[in-house]
């Protein structure tokens, strides 16, 4: 068993705290995906599980087994880094034997090993190569191939994706997705990158300034993030963030310009008078022709498009505020020109201006449940 579980965990540089009392539980075979900005503590989180960084206090446990005290090589886990970290006078053969090697084992036994793992990663053709001679994806497969030939409890991976180009990326997420449901084998990745997190996790753990803001599915995490760092970090675009104020009655929200929308009661009963921060997805919001009847939604004035391909992201403005609506199709906007926009009040997700923390809604589908 590999699961690891991580108690209260802090690194402090000096009398500079960069980790502050992290919890979490990761299970056997899991593939959990640390995410947050740069300088946030995810990769200084992954090295104290490692044992390359000291842990200031706190407890990491792998398979049970408490390892704060141990070296990097009784822990189990095996590190895949960002700079591939190769010898570039052995060939790919030499590199991915290398840690057997060092351990003693024979050259006919470590070479069979070489030459399946090889295999499993698509470089059996290459073994005979140096690494100046391979593209950035194929290092990154020889790096993968180093890691697995230990046969690690656990995998470590330290932003591997980041010196690939936006092609190389796609095809190594897949490989490295392909390589998790072959091997089974625990694995903590750390990324800055939102895209990456998502296709890739089991579970997303986001980080912010030392502390986690949110740890569950991704899709969990995108349909109700838990702040509003969360909220701006996670999705592509991220949520739409507006200043607003919740009436007297509970019942509506002003915008600055004095454009309201209702608020669902069902989903948010107990909403107090005051300033929020309303969240809405770009996806979410739906552009009126002009000519289609009395409206109830919002007003905002277009600014510009952003292609996509697959579909356009118009650029607008509202009460002084961006804002970002995905539309599928082509439109005859022009800059200044009125949107007339659709807001289902069951799509606003709201969240405290003075703590960042969501307003949790009930779900209306249990009311009607427990109504029946």
């Amino acid at each position: 068993m590999a699961q690891i579980d991580i108690r209260n965990v802090s690194k402090s540089y000096g009398k500079t705290q960069v980790v502050h009392g992290v919890d979490i539980a990761i299970a056997d075979g899991e593939f959990v995906v640390i995410l947050g900005p740069s300088g946030c503590g995810k990769s200084t989180l992954l090295r104290m599980i490692a044992g390359l960084e000291e842990i200031s206090g706190g407890t990491v446990s792998i398979g049970g087994e408490v390892v704060n005290d141990r070296e990097p090589r009784e822990r189990g886990c095996a590190m895949v880094f960002q700079n591939y970290a190769l010898y570039p006078h052995m060939s790919v053969a030499e590199n991915i034997g290398y840690g057997l090697k060092v351990a003693g084992v024979p050259k006919q036994a470590r070479q069979a090993r070489v030459e399946a793992v090889a295999r499993t990663v698509g470089l059996d053709t290459f073994l005979d190569r140096k690494p100046g001679q391979l593209s950035g994806g194929q290092r990154q497969r020889v790096a993968m191939a180093r890691a697995m030939i230990k046969e690690p409890k656990v995998f470590l991976f330290d932003e591997p994706l980041s010196n690939l180009d936006a092609k190389l990326r796609v095809q190594m997420r897949i490989e490295i997705r392909k390589l998790h449901q072959r091997l089974k084998a625990t694995s903590v990745f750390v990324t800055h990158d939102q895209v990456e997190a998502m296709t890739l996790a089991d579970r997303l753990v986001i980080m912010n300034k030392g502390v986690i803001e949110q740890i569950g599915a991704p899709k969990d995490v995108y349909d109700r993030p838990a702040s509003v760092f969360v909220a701006g970090f996670i999705g592509a675009p991220g949520l739409n963030l507006l200043d607003a104020t919740i009436g007297a009655d509970g019942l509506t929200l002003s915008l600055a310009d004095g454009q309201r929308l209702p608020v669902d009661p069902a989903r948010h009963p107990a909403l107090k008078p005051g300033p929020v921060t309303v969240g809405i997805r770009a996806e979410a919001l739906t552009i009126r022709p002009a000519a289609a009847g009395p409206h109830a939604g919002l007003r905002a004035s277009f600014d510009f498009t952003e292609e996509l391909g697959v579909g356009q992201h118009i650029h607008a403005e509202i009460s002084g505020q961006p804002l970002i609506i995905h539309v599928d199709g082509r439109h005859p906007y022009r800059p200044g020109s009125a949107l007339l926009l659709d807001v289902p009040p069951q799509e606003l997700q709201l969240f405290d201006q003075e703590t960042g923390l969501r307003i949790q809604e009930t779900d209306v589908l249990t009311c009607i449940d427990e109504a029946a």
